[in-house]
């Protein structure tokens, strides 16, 4: 059984070792060089084949599990960030180029979820989640619009920075959170109680409670804050512990209760992290130019929303 690797995992509370958070590979393995950044991985289950940014090429790359083998799935592509899957298993991809929420459909058409807010155009989209209700969340930052390197150059419509969430039934784009520097990654918990969203720039995490309408959010109090590097996204394991991609930093893990139990220790600067593979114990991360996976002795939560 492999154990902790002291080049690879980093226990900073014994939890981190008794959740055997750190009994899986000893090593990253690399399956793809070659992004100028790579972000926004997205395992997709029926096809056994992982979907990545790799932004300021402007292009969306495929990695087959079965093969091995990395091609690209759409280029030109709005300069992508953020994916994630629906309760159908399409691709909802936020354009960070295009300024707007897109999602592929089964037949290779791509529709638009969102790109306006009270007629004004959306910043730079950068993450999405759905919800198992249908609806779309996601974070608009203006890290797209700041230079041309992921985007397009350009002034803010809107003047903030905030989490929007999009009704499934009428396509209505809703403000549900503000107050942000640059949110960034965001997530739900396994319960879909709470909705954990990452600031970049003001390098915390905060935490909103989800009315029980399920279509507004309350509270937005700050869950942790980044001692060593730089949060972007974030995921959750089945056993409630928060994953964050922490830049320079590598990957953080956190108890439910904010405690930063350990790390994994990965080369470069790390954007992005998913939890994939046929039981959701390997662990895709996006770093600089590379896509690794770890596999992992721990679960993450399913990337696709159950109906309840």
């Amino acid at each position: 059984m492999p154990g902790e690797q002291p080049h690879l995992y980093e226990t900073l509370d014994e939890r981190f070792r008794t959740g055997r958070c750190q009994a899986g590979d000893s090593r990253l393995e690399i399956l793809y060089e070659g992004c100028r950044w790579a972000e926004g991985p997205v395992y997709v289950p029926a096809g056994r084949y992982l979907v990545w940014s790799d932004i300021p090429n402007d292009r969306l790359l495929r990695w087959d599990e079965t093969t091995g083998s990395v091609g690209v799935f759409r280029s030109p592509a709005g300069y992508p960030n953020g994916s994630t899957l629906d309760a159908q298993g399409r691709l909802v991809t936020c354009e960070q180029g295009n300024r707007r929420v897109t999602r592929t459909e089964h037949d290779g058409s791509v529709t638009v979820i969102a790109e306006r807010f009270r007629g004004k155009r959306l910043n730079s989209p950068n993450d999405a989640v759905v919800r198992s209700d249908g609806s779309v969340w996601f974070s608009d930052p203006e890290f797209g619009i700041a230079t041309d390197y992921e985007g397009h150059r350009a002034e803010s419509e809107i003047g903030a920075r905030n989490v929007y969430r999009v009704d499934p039934a009428s396509g209505e784009v809703r403000l549900v959170a503000d107050g942000f520097e640059g949110p960034n990654g965001l997530v739900f918990s396994p319960d879909e109680r709470r909705l954990y969203v990452s600031d970049s720039l003001a390098n915390h995490i905060r935490v909103f409670d989800v009315h029980e309408d399920g279509t507004s959010l309350y509270g937005g109090e700050v869950f942790t804050t980044c001692a060593q590097g730089t949060f972007d996204n974030i995921r959750f394991d089945d056993q409630g512990r928060l994953w964050a991609a922490a830049m320079d930093g590598g990957v953080h893990c956190y108890d439910p209760d904010g405690t930063l139990l350990g790390r994994i220790l990965v080369p470069g600067t790390v954007a992005n992290v998913r939890f994939g593979g046929a039981r959701r114990n390997r662990l895709f991360i996006a770093a600089d130019t590379t896509l690794y996976s770890l596999m992992m002795s721990v679960t993450g939560t399913p990337a696709v929303p159950l109906s309840r």
